[in-house]
């Protein structure tokens, strides 16, 4: 796919004018367009001739610039395998007073959360909706009052009225009931709130609100330094801290006109697969858990602690925090951690192999997976699925592949297998999951074999040339993870937004669910092991 004939045809679905400009990265290209009205055109092209999915969506606001207005940035990505690793962005002006773009999600249903979330914390107004709730601010949030406006001041203490039940889909009819359920639960977990309607024990529809663990880390960020800003980034999340923090890094990096050291990237991937693998080996204990199947769960906890462990170890925590740093590697790994992990890998593989064989085996288990939490392949696509639960139902991405980062931006990358599958449902995520840990652990292995003496960091200097845009995408434990981040006049950050895997992985949990009954629920979630905290944020 040439520039020349992306721009030449984006210009003739358009209405008015576009103009093309360089991207942050060199096949990175951004479109601004003359106006708002020919965005659902322009998308049209994008997603239809061209096989672009969207990326992520980020609002700034910029009326203290000479524009004086707010931006949106829609960035799209093509989906079919081998693909060249590019971001296109369609830059679209808004006018302050009357901040309106035309909606995108019934054309693009990946759309939905982004326009309802920049509608709640910019006042933009995504015009035809089909949905207008509000997403990331509940109800009894004062109306006019936008957190990331820059005349919002984050540490101001917003007095929020009480609320009546939060609005919702509602039906009606003979045997229709309503289940609410959390958003506090009775396991260990983050609070949601899902409201089924249902017959019987049928779903027929689920209404998800999630958003109450919303600590405003993206307002938090601005005008900090980008190294503290970092440390931020890195506790987005507890169990993705290793993908979270490269995403920044490689965003920063990219800004700063620096590249990490050969070690330093092979150590961050080796980094990368150890926290795919605890998480995986857990997740597929957790799958077990909603299916009443105690051995499994035993066995999943004690495979994940033996790796977190190991962790602690390598890193001194059992998250690998502060492995990976702004330019590099903060830690490196002696022959003996080496030994060490080489074992820990090889009974991981061993545990894996016999706990998969056990659920195989058991009729109860497996018919509960079977045919359950179906998510057909166009609607993974429809709505940008990511991760596990894209390639379980047949969408042949990953980033590490589409969009290489660590030792994958290697001139001869370390070779890797996409397992992917077809079925969709809650089984077919099991095991792709599985399939994966044990590509997890062949990779540490190759990885581990290209180590060779040499530095671990690169430097960053101060300060960081400011009003340039890094970006970056991550396959974290749960799939693609998009990182933006921008820096002011003077170095420091402007603007970050992160899409996390999970943000657009949970409108296909309830899609999901609809094709299930209410006690299998558990297997539908947990078949896609979602994360609240990097999606609220």
């Amino acid at each position: 796919m040439a520039d020349t004939a992306l721009v030449d045809a984006l210009q003739v679905g358009a209405v008015g004018s576009v103009i093309a400009e360089a991207g942050p990265r060199p096949k990175d290209l951004t479109v601004r367009l003359g106006r708002a009205s020919d965005l659902p055109a322009v998308v049209a092209v994008l997603i239809g001739q061209f096989s672009m999915a969207l990326a992520t969506v980020v609002a700034t606001d910029e009326t203290a610039t000479p524009d004086g207005d707010l931006k949106v940035r829609y960035i799209f990505e093509p989906i079919a395998p081998g693909a060249p690793d590019q971001f296109v962005t369609l830059l679209v002006s808004v006018d302050p007073a009357r901040p309106e773009v035309p909606s995108l999600t019934t054309s693009l249903p990946a759309a939905n959360w982004h326009e309802r979330e920049m509608q709640d914390l910019f006042g933009i107004v995504p015009v035809g909706h089909p949905d207008p709730r509000t997403l990331v601010l509940h109800d009894g949030w004062p109306r006019g009052i936008f957190p990331l406006r820059k005349a919002f001041d984050g540490a101001r203490r917003v007095p929020v009225e009480p609320a009546e039940e939060f609005p919702h889909m509602v039906a009606e009819g003979e045997g229709v009931f309503e289940i609410p359920v959390g958003p506090i639960h009775a396991g260990i977990i983050e609070p949601g709130h899902f409201r089924f309607t249902s017959v019987g024990e049928t779903v027929l529809h689920l209404d998800a609100r999630l958003f109450y663990t919303h600590r405003g880390l993206e307002k938090r960020m601005e005008g900090l330094s980008p190294l503290d800003a970092f440390y931020v980034a890195e506790r987005i999340c507890g169990v993705c801290s290793v993908a979270h923090g490269l995403g920044y890094c490689e965003a920063l990096e990219q800004i700063a006109g620096v590249d990490a050291p050969q070690r330093a990237r092979l150590i961050r991937s080796i980094a990368l697969e150890l926290e795919r693998l605890y998480n995986h080996v857990g997740d597929v204990g957790n799958v077990c858990a909603g299916a009443a199947f105690h051995y499994g769960t035993a066995t999943g906890l004690r495979l994940k602690e033996r790796l977190q462990q190991m962790n602690e170890r390598i890193a001194g925590n059992r998250f690998l925090r502060g492995l990976v740093i702004p330019g590099g590697a903060n830690l490196d790994l002696s022959d003996d951690l080496l030994s060490d992990l080489a074992a820990t890998l090889r009974d991981t593989l061993s545990g894996l192999d016999d706990l998969m064989g056990r659920i195989e085996a058991n009729p109860s288990v497996v018919d509960r997976l079977d045919d359950t939490g179906l998510l057909q392949h166009q609607a993974a696509i429809d709505l940008a699925v990511a991760g596990v639960a894209a390639r379980a139902s047949g969408v042949d991405r990953d980033a590490r592949r589409d969009h290489p980062h660590g030792a994958f931006r290697d001139s001869r990358p370390p070779e890797l297998h996409v397992v992917t599958a077809t079925e969709g449902d809650a089984m077919a995520r099991v095991t792709v999951r599985a399939e994966e840990v044990r590509e997890s652990i062949r990779l540490v292995g190759e990885l581990v074999r290209r180590l060779e003496p040499g530095p671990l960091r690169g430097a960053i200097g101060e300060p960081v040339p400011g009003g340039r845009i890094g970006i970056s995408a991550i396959e974290s434990p749960r799939g693609e993870a998009v990182h933006w981040l921008r820096t002011d006049a003077g170095g420091r950050v402007e603007r970050y937004h992160l899409r996390s895997p999970s943000y657009h992985n949970w409108p296909a949990v309830a899609l999901a669910a609809e094709t299930a009954i209410v006690p299998d629920f558990p297997l539908v979630n947990k078949s896609f092991e979602l994360c609240y905290s990097c999606t609220d944020r």
